[in-house]
Parts: C-alpha cells; structure tokens; sequence
C-alpha cells in the first residue's frame, strides 16, 4: 500500500458540506453540532437532501439517489473546503455505486470526516479518487456534541494536525506486541467484511495498518466477520493492527478473546483499547497515511500530518510558517519552478526555503521545510 494524496488542512471561513448518507437524526442535534463547527470560524452547510427522510424506509436519510447527489455535489464544488458526514448508521453502501467517481477525479482532494457507516465511503475514496480522509467524530453524533474532548481532537487535527501527528491514548493496551510501519487504513468491522466481493473491496492490504472497531455486534457475530475477512485472505500482508471501541457488544472479556483468536495469530503487532471509533472521547485517525504503530508503547506516528499547508494558509499565518512543512504542489516542480528562488517571492518575508537536499516528495506534494531568515543587526 502507498499513502493517498493528503488535502489542505482548514482555516477560519472555510465552507464545509454536511451530508448525509447513512441514517436520519433529529434535526437539533444537527444544529447543535454545527453549531461546535461555527465556533471554529468554519461555515458549515447542509446539502439540500440532508435532513430528508426514505419515503418508505425509515432507516435511510432520503432516497439513494439523492444521497449520492449531495456527496457528488458536495466533492465537487470548490466553494467546500471540506465534506463532513453527519452521523453513522445505514445506508452508505446503498448509494456508492449511484456516485459518478470519474467525474468527482479532477476535483481538488478536500477532508472527507466520518466514522461507523462512513467506512463505506472512506473506502471508495481511498480507492476511486486516491484521497486519505479521516476517521473521526460526526456533528450530528450525540456523543460529539457532548464531549468536548473529542471536538478538540477533531479540530486540531483540521486547524493543527501537526499537534495529532502521534496518537498517544491512555487506554491504549499490548494485544501482541511489536511494532510495525504501513498505510492506514479500515474502520467497522461489518463494513469492511459487507465491503468484500464489491468494486472496494481490497485485492491487496500488503504494507497496511489495519484500524478495526465496531458497534453492537455480539462475540459471535465478530467472529463471523473476521473468519470471512480471513478466509477471502483479507488480513494477507496486513503489518500492524490498532483496535478501537466495541460499544454494546457483550463482555469485553469475551469481545477480547475473539480478537485474540482471530486476529493473534497473524503474526502482526496488535494494539487494544486504543481510543477511537464508538467511545468517548473518540480520537481522529487519517486513514491512507504511512504511520509506524508501536503496540508496546500504545502509539500510533504518522510520518506526517494528516493535512498539508499550501502557500495561501502561510500568507494569512505567516508567524506560524517556521515551525510548520511547506507543501508546494508537484505540479509546479514539473514546471521547473524547484529553486528556492523561484517560489521565495511568495512566501512571507519573514522566511526561507531550506536546502534542496532536504526536500522530499509526497505524493503529489513536494514538502520543504520553512527556515526562519537571520535577523539584520541594526546600526552599530
């Protein structure tokens, strides 16, 4: 597995789509979550069918088609800086194949967020458009708007994602131990198996680091999922697995051995309890990003941050700009322009490029590091 193609990471006046492409909710606790998003300075706006509900499955967030429109539109538009799902629940894999992928490809890659029923679509993207997305809390999720710790991570990571580069939970516990570097990638266990045969399944996971959680599913039927994973050879060449939160699942005991049993003996580094998924607080993980996992230490680093910063963020915070990666698109190393002298002009005055033989490129980003210029000593 290689990493994905990261997006720009958000700022203050942003647009974000809300969509929803699972199941419905009472539409204050939308507002309510939006309203944690205003407080950021984003600007988030429900898609027109968002708060729609099935004609004659009460289950489903509106009709197919018309999920699959908003997400279309919502990916499409460059007015959106980013695409949030609202909640989990059902429905997501019901609309994948409705979503014209080819004409969402020249778009800019932005944020997809979501987790749960959201596994589907961050699937798709990851492999369809070869974007990284984040595995992360939803606004319309009641835990979310009542955890304040779990708004925090989320929006560090958006806003600050070099302060979430290492993922250090206190709950994090040794399942089998080791350490092992890959791609992230996964989510629901259900998912990830109902996923299986279709056009994301995954036909190769060597070089990956698997993260698992799941939601309402007994012992046995876990066991269910990960003896079909196994058996469609699903875990070959995975290196590291990182397992979240199984929320109203039974005795953890029970959920523990399972895991053991149908995960123990792949010979991979297995962390346990590591804090995302259903739980609260809920981390935000990004999934198609190279990270070195440590499960004797409980910790997840990712080589970089989740969201990359192009120039035009440098202008509005240029203070920030030393201590922080400069991502310049590879287009523009294409072009020839892969001198310092020629993008220093638009960098804030106050800064440098550091030396070439630093530089490195990352996917379709060249990544230079920003060097603060000597001060000019004054008259005598």
């Amino acid at each position: 597995m290689e990493p994905l193609r990261r997006p720009r990471r958000l700022v203050a006046g942003d647009r974000v789509a809300v969509v929803a492409p699972s199941g419905p909710f009472p539409p204050e606790d939308l507002e309510a979550g939006m309203a944690v998003l205003r407080s950021w300075g984003l600007e988030p706006e429900a898609m027109p069918h968002a708060l729609e509900r099935h004609a004659a499955l009460s289950y489903l967030a509106g009709g197919d088609r018309e999920r699959a429109e908003d997400f279309q539109a919502a990916w499409s538009d460059p007015a959106y800086a980013a695409v949030i799902s609202a909640r989990g629940g059902y429905g997501t894999q019901r609309m994948l194949d409705l979503v014209d992928w080819s004409a969402m490809a020249p778009a800019e890659p932005k944020p997809y967020i979501g987790f749960s029923d959201a596994t589907a679509l961050h699937e798709a993207i990851a492999l369809r458009l070869g974007v990284s997305t984040l595995h992360g809390p939803m606004p319309a999720w009641r835990k979310f708007i009542a955890n304040a710790e779990s708004q925090e991570h989320l929006r560090r990571t958006l806003f600050e994602p070099e302060l979430t580069q290492k993922l250090t939970p206190a709950s994090a516990r040794t399942l089998v131990p080791g350490q092992a570097s890959g791609v992230t990638f996964g989510g629901c266990i259900s998912l990830l198996a109902a996923g299986i045969g279709t056009a994301e399944s995954r036909l190769n996971v060597e070089g990956g680091i698997l993260l698992l959680e799941e939601i309402e599913e007994a012992g046995y039927r876990l066991d269910r999922y990960l003896t079909q994973m196994r058996r469609a050879g699903w875990f070959d060449g995975v290196r590291g697995i990182a397992l979240g939160s199984w929320v109203d699942c039974g005795p953890y005991e029970e959920i523990r051995a399972t895991l053991l049993d149908r995960l123990g003996d792949l010979g991979v580094p297995v962390v346990e309890d590591f804090g995302f998924g259903h739980c609260i607080p809920s981390l935000t993980i990004p999934l198609g990003l190279k990270a070195t996992l440590d499960a004797d230490a409980g910790t997840l680093q990712f080589d970089t941050p989740a969201l990359y910063l192009p120039l035009s963020i440098l202008h509005l915070n240029p203070c920030r700009a030393s201590c922080l990666p400069l991502a310049i698109p590879a287009r523009m190393v294409r072009r020839g322009h892969n001198r310092p002298g020629d993008v220093t002009h638009r960098l804030p005055t106050p800064y440098r490029l550091e030396p070439r033989r630093r530089r490195r490129v990352t996917g379709n980003l060249l990544e230079v590091p920003l060097l603060p210029l000597p001060r000019r000593k004054g008259p005598g």
